[in-house]
């Protein structure tokens, strides 16, 4: 008998350890944008945005994740002190989480340091930027480290984007260590430079050894598809057709617009795009992580409400059949804005979580 219960003891501990040590995993997830990143809304209307609701509609629709974008202006005071009420509402979205059995990525989106369409980015010139950039993840850690490794994981930094990509390793690397002598075993998520193109992932360079680390990268590719008529672009101006699979523009396309449109769209007509091009694309990211031993995740695509409907759904399927066939984590942009999978809560766009939510074949 006591034999069997030192047993049992030693059982118990091994089991708790392990539990401990779970890993994060992921592979179908939604990102919230527009609630507590890349938002005025503040009070009421930021609280009344995103809710319990939204998180049990998401979990019932098949998805394992949310992918939570912050920025630095709604959680942080401009002389750096936490916001309480934005964190509170951070905690209220991770408590969902654990009742609907989603895992969430906590993304650092914005910094006052770094936005990635600004030209001016002090986080890549300036010590001082740089110190608050860690600090500012201290600060979260203290807030969430509570929460199960298997269940939250940080992503450091959203779409960084310098002019060389060695600055951005050296800053990340930094940052990643000052999260690991709070949190040893949490998973961080590593963006490369200009944008997370999958282009660049070859430029990536993450702390050594450690496995708790997972490459990302987005893929809105082809652009002229997935950001169709989008009004920040410099494509906005295109009213022609777009096609996929096949040539972007058509030779027929091509030809009827004016002159000088199709001198500057002649470019599109040459892009071939197709599952197999796609398909390249990831292989480029999948190369660089499994020489290091490392998982991948697709922290964003997405394909703009403007887009031929019929495209779109070849697109997205043809993304999805490939997350599938590698095993690469992704989060879809977005839940219910002008990318999104979803009119309002409870109102999904069936055809599109149809395609995204299918099992591998």
């Amino acid at each position: 008998m006591k034999r069997l219960l030192v047993c049992l003891l030693l059982l118990s501990a091994v089991c708790s350890e392990a539990k401990e040590k779970q890993i994060f995993s992921v592979k179908n997830g939604v990102n919230i944008s527009h609630w507590l990143s890349q938002s005025d809304a503040r009070g009421t209307a930021r609280q009344t945005y995103f809710t319990r609701d939204d998180v049990a509609f998401i979990a019932s629709l098949g998805f394992d994740h949310l992918r939570i974008p912050i920025d630095e202006e709604q959680m942080f005071t401009e002389d750096g002190k936490k916001d309480k009420e934005a964190f509170r509402l951070l905690h209220n979205a991770l408590g969902w989480c654990k009742e609907s059995g989603l895992r969430a990525v906590v993304d650092l989106h914005i910094l006052r340091s770094h936005h990635f369409n600004k030209k001016e980015k002090p986080l890549f010139t300036e010590e001082k930027a740089q110190e608050e950039f860690y600090q500012r993840w201290r600060q979260i850690s203290s807030e969430l480290k509570k929460y199960p490794n298997s269940m939250v994981a940080y992503e450091l930094m959203n779409e960084p984007v310098a002019d060389d990509p060695e600055t951005w390793n050296i800053i990340v690397n930094r940052c990643a260590a000052a999260v690991r002598k709070l949190e040893p075993e949490r998973t961080l998520i590593i963006g490369s430079n200009r944008w997370q193109g999958f282009e660049t992932v070859k430029d990536l360079r993450v702390p050594e050894n450690d496995p708790n680390i997972m490459i990302s990268f987005h893929y809105y590719n082809p652009f002229l598809l997935t950001h169709y008529k989008a009004s920040w672009t410099d494509i906005k101006d295109y009213q022609g057709p777009v096609h996929y699979p096949g040539a972007l523009i058509s030779d027929a396309d091509l030809a009827a617009l004016p002159s000088d449109m199709a001198q500057k769209y002649r470019w599109w007509n040459t892009q071939i795009y197709n599952i197999d091009k796609i398909e390249s694309d990831f292989k480029r990211v999948l190369t660089v992580a499994e020489a290091k031993g490392l998982k991948v995740y697709c922290g964003e695509y997405g394909c703009l409400n403007t887009s031929p409907l019929a495209d779109r759904y070849r697109w997205l399927e043809d993304m999805t059949t490939l997350f599938n066939r590698y095993g690469i984590g992704r989060a879809i942009w977005d839940y219910k804005n002008s990318f999104g999978i979803a009119e309002k809560c409870g109102v999904p766009y069936k055809p599109i979580v149809k395609i995204l939510t299918q099992e591998s074949n």
